[in-house]
């Protein structure tokens, strides 16, 4: 009872509780520990013992633990490629060769797929000049595992040291036999090259180009036969590349490697036509070093002619990649066309131009066809003006036309080249056609205007006539139509038809600019003498706008009459305008009224006639005004000016009673400021 109780009183002795647990300043990591830990050697272990054997007994003894370890690791794991090595390598240093090679056997037939233990093998047996023993090795190696090309290695290396160049010779050919890797090829190659072997190395090489046909290993074939001074045999295979491979698959590499030949050769037309042969021929995007090298050479060997070929040509190649990179960037197109007018044949260009107008927008929206739709138009113009050829230019404007999608937009332009094209050829009716058919597809005021503009050149008036009416019944609000309209019947001396175009133009209900089209009524009156005509017009224009500057028009207009009164009457205008502008808000164009009636006076006028002007101009004064925005948030005050007329004191005279007393206030408050509100 006593024990249980001395028991039960036991406690666990309590852990001690952490109070600071933020990380150590100093930081120490398993990886530092491991180092220190190996810089101090703390786990050296002392080597074993040596083992002194004194007699025959012993060693034999020796051996056949030995053996039992080696066996023991063998039945515990067969699979353990190391542990018949080892075994395999200490028989062999106890010049037990025969044990070692069973060793290796016994391996083998465990797994016979292993490079190392064939390697090993037959290493063994080349160590310890066991020639055919190695053979065999390699023999069997090489019939197991074909595809190890390091077995085959080491077998011809083997014979070769044996100086059994028969023997390394055939080890080869059964090598080839089974198409091995370029590498492969190349060290048969070597071997007959060192041995002096020319034609036996032409051989495999005429193999090898055919098992891996690369541009690379042609030229290495070329290469070599250079190397050796064969140099005919060296052009002769380059033909042959060049004849292998064809237009199909080209390569600028191979072509390169042939100009180069031909240079070394001093055969620089030979060479300057391998390079303009392969230019002609290969994309321009896969040539960049086959260019790069023509323009080494040229700037070696060629001309001035040569060279600014060379220039040429690699303007081209930046165009052909942007055009490339991009096919609706037509600017790139446009320059890059610009270039091949100046210097290519009219084929090339013809092909450039149709490869450019084939990338067609693809958004019907007039925007993204303005540039497009002058490469139709420069396309054209070559035909016609470089090439000669009317047919063809034809053809282009006729295309392009077909090609725009004139229910939605149209190129007035393009109408009226094609027709300005066909009058140069003296084909009056298909221009008429063209304008006519452009017309009735889709009317525009600009393809009324060319069309007119002709038919004036041709002297047909009463074409334009017709013209005229379709236009303005097409856009009778166009101001400017009408006008023109007039001015070719004045020309033509009908003055009333202008006049009933003039009158039948200005009751318009809609109108752009109707202030030219008065003014040009006007000066049609003018022109023609007729004051009171005139007149009446004035009149009937201060009916719709009380503007101004038709007051002040027409007052300049009374007093360039020159009759009797014009003075008077000029005077007579402008009270009358200032009459009738009393009421107006704008009172900036009442001060102008004013300020044209004051020079009025000043060079026609009295004393008086001044002083009651003068007594008329209003006061400016500053004031200030609450501006907000549209969502009726307030942004501060503004200051403007204003003008205070003295004929509006009678209406605002308490108004400006309250005025003076506050600007007399602010005086008082500040003596020395202007007045402000």
């Amino acid at each position: 009872m006593a024990v249980s109780t001395a028991v039960g009183k036991l406690r666990i002795p309590q852990v001690a509780k952490v109070k600071n647990k933020a990380p150590a300043l100093v930081q120490i990591t398993a990886e530092q520990l491991l180092r220190e830990a190996k810089e101090r050697e703390l786990e050296l272990l002392p080597p074993p013992p040596r083992q002194r054997i004194a007699d025959e007994e012993e060693f034999n003894d020796y051996k056949l633990r030995k053996r039992k370890a080696f066996e023991d690791n063998l039945r515990k794991n067969r699979t353990v490629t190391g542990n018949w090595i080892k075994y395999a390598q200490w028989e062999e240093r106890l010049q037990e060769i025969q044990r070692a090679r069973s060793i290796y056997e016994r391996a083998l037939d465990v797994d016979y797929r292993n490079i190392t233990l064939w390697l090993k093998y037959a290493e063994m047996e080349m160590r310890n000049r066991q020639a055919n023993h190695a053979r065999n090795v390699w023999d069997r190696a090489i019939t197991a595992l074909p595809r190890v090309s390091q077995f085959w290695y080491k077998y011809t290396y083997m014979e070769e040291l044996l100086g059994n160049m028969a023997g390394a010779r055939q080890v080869f050919e059964r090598w080839m036999e089974w198409q091995p890797e370029e590498q492969a090829w190349h060290s048969y190659i070597n071997f007959e090259l060192r041995y002096k072997e020319m034609e036996r190395a032409r051989t495999i090489y005429e193999r090898f180009v055919l098992v891996h046909p690369r541009v690379k290993n042609w030229i290495k074939y070329a290469h070599s036969e250079e190397k050796h001074g064969y140099l005919a045999h060296a052009r002769k295979v380059y033909e042959r590349a060049v004849e292998f491979f064809g237009e199909e698959h080209m390569d600028e590499h191979l072509y390169v490697a042939f100009a180069k030949f031909e240079e070394n050769q001093k055969e620089f037309e030979r060479a300057q036509a391998i390079y303009k042969y392969a230019l002609d021929r290969i994309p321009t995007h896969e040539a960049q070093e086959l260019f790069k090298n023509y323009t080494i050479f040229e700037k070696k060997f060629g001309d001035r002619q040569g060279i600014e070929a060379i220039i040429v040509s690699k303007r081209r190649f930046q165009y052909e990649e942007e055009v490339r990179a991009s096919p609706h960037n037509y600017d790139a197109w446009f320059d890059y066309l610009r270039l091949l007018e100046s210097t290519a044949e009219a084929e090339t260009v013809r092909e450039v131009y149709e490869r450019a107008i084939g990338n067609v927008p693809p958004i019907q929206e007039k925007r993204h066809w303005k540039r497009y739709i002058y490469l139709w138009i420069n396309y054209a113009l070559y035909e016609e003006l470089q090439a000669k050829d009317p047919e063809r230019t034809r053809q282009v404007y006729q295309a392009s036309l077909e090609l725009i999608p004139h229910q939605e937009f149209t190129f007035a332009k393009m109408w009226l080249y094609y027709a300005q094209f066909e009058i140069r050829q003296r084909n009056l009716s298909s221009a008429r056609r063209a304008l006519g058919t452009s017309i009735g597809k889709c009317p525009k005021s600009k393809l009324f205007k060319g069309y007119i503009e002709l038919e004036v050149k041709l002297r047909e008036f009463d074409r334009c006539r017709k013209l005229y009416a379709k236009l303005l019944e097409f856009a009778p609000e166009n101001c400017t139509s009408w006008i023109k309209f007039a001015e070719l019947e004045t020309i033509l001396g009908d003055l009333e038809r202008a006049r009933a175009i003039y009158e039948l133009a200005i009751s318009q209900p809609r109108l752009d600019m109707p202030e030219v089209l008065w003014k040009a009524y006007i000066d049609f009156e003018m022109e023609q003498g007729e004051i009171e005509r005139t007149r009446k017009l004035y009149r009937q224009l201060l009916q719709r706008t009380q503007h101004a500057k038709v007051w002040i028009s027409l007052a300049h207009f009374e007093l360039s009459a020159g009759k009797e009164g014009s003075v008077s009457k000029c005077r007579q205008i402008y009270e009358e305008a200032n009459k009738t502008m009393r009421n107006c808000e704008e009172k900036e164009a009442r001060l102008m009224l004013l300020q044209s009636w004051r020079s009025f006076e000043d060079e026609f006028g009295t004393v008086s006639d001044k002083e009651r002007v003068d007594t008329l101009m209003p006061e400016k004064v500053k004031k200030r005004r609450k501006v907000g925005t549209d969502d009726g948030s307030d942004l501060g005050w503004e200051e403007y000016c204003d003008y205070i007329f003295p004929e509006d004191e009678a209406t605002s005279q308490p108004n400006l009673k309250l005025l003076a007393m506050a600007k007399l206030w602010k005086k008082q408050q500040h003596p020395d400021s202007g007045c402000f509100l």
